[in-house]
């Protein structure tokens, strides 16, 4: 088995600096040329009226996933979400991991998907989304 070594809490992910995957708490453990895995720790502040892991959760951390798996194939490039269809198949409790991999880029759309699942293996959530490779700017540009 793989030994997963986790991101610092810096709000760095795979070489990034995102400020909102810092405010979920999402962590980036592993990517490879054409695959990630990410975690989402349990937090109370992430959670639905049940106790359950928000589904804006699990869909904010799906895009980050997928869209890390898309730049493995292209880490000198941004990705902008196209479309993305998810879904909810068990409610999510604890915490989440979430492995995307990308099927291939053609003439600069990437076509990714993903799965979530629990603690105990169970598959909670489902997400395939396609992506536009964009240029890398700097985070400071408005225009």
């Amino acid at each position: 088995m793989t030994q997963v070594v986790a991101a610092p809490l810096t709000g760095e992910h795979f070489g990034l600096h995102i400020p909102f995957m810092e405010a979920i708490g999402l962590l980036s453990l592993t990517s490879d040329h054409q695959s990630a895995v990410t975690r989402l720790p349990w937090r109370e502040d992430n959670t639905n009226s049940r106790g359950d892991v928000h589904g804006g959760a699990l869909m904010s951390a799906l895009d980050y996933t997928l869209s890390a798996a898309a730049r493995a194939h292209i880490p000198e490039s941004g990705m902008a979400t196209i479309e993305m269809s998810t879904q909810f198949l068990n409610p999510a409790r604890g915490d989440i991991d979430f492995t995307a991999t990308c099927l291939q880029i053609i003439d600069e759309i990437a076509y990714c998907t993903a799965e979530a699942r629990d603690a105990k293996q169970r598959l909670v959530a489902t997400a395939s989304a396609s992506f536009k490779v964009v240029r890398k700017r700097d985070r400071n540009t408005r225009v």
